[in-house]
């Protein structure tokens, strides 16, 4: 070990502690109000509601705090006790070209990542969702999807990895530039493909066949300045009780897509003001906006990169004594996170932040106590807790907590 390596244990040491004491914090804020509806949602969600999602939100919690410990002991295993440098020799010694023999490597890495995770989705999947009545997936369905969701990696994965890593061996010190562009049209090609290519083969989409609900939503299309290729149901209902809605894609491809449970919950008002709020990630240029940052990220990340797939120390301090543009990438791959916890609180600062701009745009579309009504509903079918813990919170959530969400529209109805 190296000074690196101390320094990569500290850091290690340190994210897991911070994360074990936030899921405590939110263990404990739960539990506490867990016996009590608060104030704001009282004529609205019943108290058998509010404590199964208190003990939904506790189960997962606590599923969360052992997936932590596995994946941060499976990573001291990839690095320092030396799984990495394992897996590399292994397939050094079938004597192939650095290209391959790296495409390879990390191929089998992701593989047996997904493997020893197995345990944890089907945990989640047909003990933890069953026990409070959301899943709906048969075993079957289950193995389907990771049989299509593994052939997927390996159609996109492959060629992706082979592409990478020629460009890291044949285009000079620069080559983290040419990988960030090809990253980047990778990423926006997926972007485009995604809702008529990948999500149809996990999913059925069907055109909304309710004509006055259509002919409502195509007004307020109209009102917002957008076009799509179309108003969707997705039957989400064939694998979980969880209802949402978004539209995915980009320029002449965009979608909008509700999950057929969501249909189901939701009366027309509430669903124009639940579209009006997507709407409003679209007119307030939320998603390019994410596109544009994750760019920026990728392209430091890569630069950085570039940098320490030149430094022996890189490597030693993380359990692996050969030097290849493969090993770098999963080093990096794998370590990285564990350097950049400080990112998490900030990218969900920004994430709540656009969902208030939405919200506000919803308000001025639609209905704010439309998409109040909406939300609660939404809170209530997803068990989602009205209690979280605020520093738990403000670390992990996308979206602003029941109460504070609630009040900030309730402004807006006045």
């Amino acid at each position: 070990m190296n000074t690196f390596s101390w320094i990569f244990v500290i850091a290690l040491a340190l994210s897991l502690g911070v994360k074990l004491w936030l899921a405590q914090r939110q263990i404990r804020a739960v539990s506490l109000n867990r016996n009590r509806v608060p104030d704001a949602f009282a004529d609205k969600i019943p108290l058998d509601a509010h404590k199964k999602a208190a003990d939904y939100t506790l189960a997962n919690t606590r599923l969360g705090r052992l997936e932590l410990l596995w994946s941060n002991l499976l990573l001291l295993g990839w690095t320092l006790g030396g799984g990495l440098q394992w897996l590399s020799d292994l397939w050094q010694g079938f004597g192939w070209q650095p290209v391959p023999t790296g495409v390879a490597l990390m191929i089998s890495a992701f593989m047996i990542m997904a493997v020893l995770d197995l345990p944890f989705s089907l945990y989640h999947t047909f003990v933890l969702e069953e026990r409070f009545g959301f899943n709906k997936t048969t075993l079957g369905t289950w193995l389907g999807d990771m049989l299509k969701q593994t052939l997927l990696m390996l159609a996109l994965g492959v060629p992706l990895a082979w592409a990478a890593l020629w460009l890291m061996q044949e285009s000079g010190s620069l080559w983290w530039l040419w990988l960030w562009l090809l990253w980047t049209g990778f990423s926006l090609l997926m972007l485009w493909a995604y809702p008529a290519v990948i999500a149809p083969l996990f999913n059925k989409f069907t055109l909304l066949d309710d004509d006055k609900l259509q002919q409502r939503i195509q007004s307020l299309l109209d009102r917002c300045g957008f076009k799509s290729k179309g108003i969707y149901v997705m039957d989400g209902s064939r694998r979980s009780g969880h209802g949402n809605a978004y539209f995915t894609g980009m320029g002449q491809n965009k979608r909008i897509v509700f999950f057929d449970t969501l249909l189901e919950t939701l009366d027309a008002d509430e669903i124009e003001a639940v579209l009006a709020h997507e709407l409003g990630h679209f007119k307030r240029k939320h998603v390019q906006k994410r596109i544009f940052t994750m760019m920026l990220m990728s392209l430091a990340g890569l630069a950085l990169l570039g940098w320490l797939s030149q430094q022996p120390w890189f490597y030693q301090g993380l359990g692996v004594q050969t030097q290849s543009n493969a090993l770098a990438l999963l080093l990096f791959m794998m370590v990285s996170p564990v350097f950049t916890i400080f990112l998490q609180p900030l990218s969900s600062w920004f994430s709540r932040k656009h969902e208030f701009e939405a919200d506000d745009y919803a308000a001025q579309q639609a209905s704010a106590s439309d998409l109040i009504h909406a939300l609660v509903k939404m809170y209530k079918e997803n068990a989602s807790t009205l209690t979280p813990d605020p520093l738990y919170s403000a670390f992990y959530d996308s979206h602003p907590p029941a109460p504070v969400r609630v009040a900030h529209l309730s402004g807006k109805t006045r």
